[in-house]
């Protein structure tokens, strides 16, 4: 991380969009939106009407257990780059089933971390896309070729990671693309060590730049919540809320809301990391402008003319993440890794 910061840039005050934990992230990453659960209140996951814990998926069969199933109504981004024809695809590790049960899709695969555990690849709160029927791939179903991958068939924009390296192999990778690790490489604590990130992300990025869509690629390195990480700075409240039961800080500092606003999405929420890596940002930058996981979406929003979500998303107040790029014409290099020491190589 530190290199690529040295070479990229970073941002240093990039927040959680509101107070929460790994689904509600996902959500404001790609929805600007936690509200708006088609399910009554849940004890711990669901409040007036939002979204506030780790419920699993409705439109997912690899959703099991005990923990309740959430459904949500309302727009997310993949709605509005079908609406403009733009080619788009969630790859998350571990999507692709172990088997299929009487048509269900099962979720078995696992890797051992660096500690030598066995960890789950897929987790299905960390997809964001399978809480909507119409971004949804309820069954796991694989694209029906490499050709429609980014475009709408059976799959929906729902993938397994390792298609997204089949786009790329046929020179087809979609204009907005996720890619989530398998949970051992996802940075996750307690589950996934500081090394086994490592090793993902910069894969993943050498592999991309050395790619020929590299020279109009930007790669942005985020994450869903901080994860129990301690950081000294306050965020700016900025969508009060008064759930005395739910909010994560008192009523008093969430401040009050409109009548008309969504409850229980308190935010800005904690700090967190903001890495972009791309030919086109200002090099050996921290960018200090207040961002947070919304702004990431308003980017993707504003570059294809796509629009606004609406119905209260973050997206409307976001701070976009133009102000860390730079197309002048001074273009940053390439960076390779290595991926067990993470120090620069030398490329002949």
């Amino acid at each position: 991380m530190w290199n690529y910061a040295q070479h990229f840039v970073l941002g240093d005050n990039f927040f959680a969009s509101d107070f929460g934990q790994s689904t509600p992230g996902a959500l404001d990453l790609v929805a600007g939106q936690t509200h708006g659960s088609q399910q009554g209140d849940i004890k711990n996951y669901v409040s007036n009407g939002t979204l506030i814990g780790d419920p699993n998926p409705l439109y997912d069969d690899c959703s099991t257990g005990p923990t309740p199933e959430v459904s949500l109504a309302g727009q997310n981004i993949g709605n509005l780059l079908n609406t403009a024809g733009i080619t788009w695809g969630w790859f998350q590790g571990g999507f692709k089933p172990t088997s299929w049960m009487e048509g269900k899709a099962q979720c078995d695969s696992a890797h051992d971390n660096a500690g030598g555990v066995s960890i789950a690849d897929y987790v299905p709160h960390h997809e964001p896309f399978q809480y909507y029927a119409s971004t949804s791939n309820p069954h796991h179903l694989p694209p029906q070729s490499v050709a429609s991958i980014g475009h709408t068939d059976r799959a929906n924009h729902q993938y397994d990671l390792r298609e997204f390296w089949k786009a790329a192999a046929a020179d087809n990778v979609p204009s907005v693309s996720f890619l989530k690790a398998i949970h051992s490489q996802d940075a996750h604590s307690g589950v996934s060590d500081p090394l086994d990130e490592q090793k993902f992300l910069v894969k993943t990025i050498n592999r991309i730049q050395d790619l020929s869509i590299w020279s109009n690629t930007a790669i942005v390195i985020a994450y869903d919540d901080p994860d129990g990480w301690y950081d000294h700075v306050m965020p700016p409240i900025v969508n009060p809320s008064n759930d005395s039961k739910y909010d994560t800080l008192s009523s008093k500092l969430c401040g009050a809301p409109s009548h008309t606003a969504y409850k229980d999405r308190c935010g800005l929420g904690p700090r967190l990391p903001l890495l972009v890596i791309s030919p086109f940002v200002r090099p050996n930058t921290v960018d200090s402008q207040v961002m947070d996981q919304a702004s990431i979406l308003r980017f993707i929003e504003d570059n294809w003319s796509l629009g606004r979500i609406g119905n209260q998303s973050f997206d409307e107040r976001a701070t976009p993440l133009n102000g860390m790029f730079d197309f002048t014409g001074h273009a940053a290099k390439p960076l390779f890794l290595d991926p067990d020491t993470g120090e620069p190589l030398t490329r002949l």
